[in-house]
């Protein structure tokens, strides 16, 4: 059964995609974990959330690079006596530059934050919603994922491959049991994650067409995790994209992808 009001857990909730996710949630109803680095916003999100839908919100400041913050958050929620119904899996960001530029350290965090926290956070978070017969988990991938890897932010594209890929097995292995996964995949979309890389001059050069707001990201993805879409890339030109790469031999569609990415990604360094 579908909860009268139901809990949503968003990491990465402090700006962007999982800053929309919150305001969606909250107007359909929903209450709020939300998680991220910077207490101030989540702070100033949490009272709007409150004032304009009478959510209630709780804000746990905990930092996805430690290893420990999976099981700190969910315990913490136990503490509270808070049962989470749906898991937005959105926390992420990109490290420019080439592989070899960056030392283990970055590296290192990057995968604990874009693949091992939205692993275990599912993995504890799963039985919970099996049990009760209902649940949604939305891993925010991206169209990355299902294109050639480019030059430069070597680890973004396979780390968002490897999300796709988990939500697929995820999606057959629990529907049955009432819980819908979905890999929401999108592509360039209008966020503070282009100003963080520093690319965000390149960025400003690519066409309007490519770009999705937020705002639409977030309305596609919600309506597609409740359909039971296991994979989902909103906009019409990423589909696009999509099938076009399946279509071309793999060579040619990384010629293509080495091309296109030297437009906005650093591969000097």
């Amino acid at each position: 059964m579908t909860p009268t009001r139901p809990l949503s857990l968003i990491t990465g909730a402090s700006s962007g995609i999982g800053t929309e996710f919150a305001r969606q949630l909250a107007a359909l109803g929903h209450n709020l974990a939300l998680t991220a680095r910077r207490t101030d916003r989540l702070e100033a999100l949490a009272a709007e959330l409150r004032e304009r839908h009478a959510a209630q919100v709780t804000v746990l400041p905990h930092d996805l690079a430690d290893p420990a913050t999976p099981q700190i958050l969910c315990d913490e929620l136990d503490r509270r006596g808070l049962q989470v119904d749906w898991l937005l899996n959105n926390a992420g960001y990109g490290v420019p530059g080439t592989f070899v530029a960056n030392d283990w350290t970055t590296h290192a965090q990057f995968l604990q934050v874009l693949l091992a926290a939205p692993t275990e956070l599912t993995w504890r978070l799963l039985p919970g919603m099996r049990q009760r017969g209902y649940g949604r988990v939305i891993n925010v991938a991206s169209l990355a994922g299902h294109v050639p890897g480019p030059a430069g932010h070597t680890l973004y594209a396979a780390s968002k491959a490897y999300l796709i890929k988990f939500s697929q097995s995820l999606a057959l292995e629990n529907h049955a049991a009432g819980v819908h996964v979905c890999a929401l995949c999108p592509g360039f979309t209008w966020s503070e994650f282009h100003d963080v890389t520093g690319t965000r001059d390149k960025m400003n050069r690519l066409p309007g067409f490519l770009w999705l707001s937020a705002e639409e990201v977030v309305r596609q993805g919600i309506a597609a995790v409740e359909r039971g879409e296991a994979v989902y890339i909103p906009g019409r030109v990423n589909r696009a994209i999509k099938t076009l790469v399946q279509l071309l031999p793999d060579r040619l569609a990384m010629r293509l992808s080495a091309r296109e990415s030297r437009r906005y990604r650093n591969t000097s360094i």
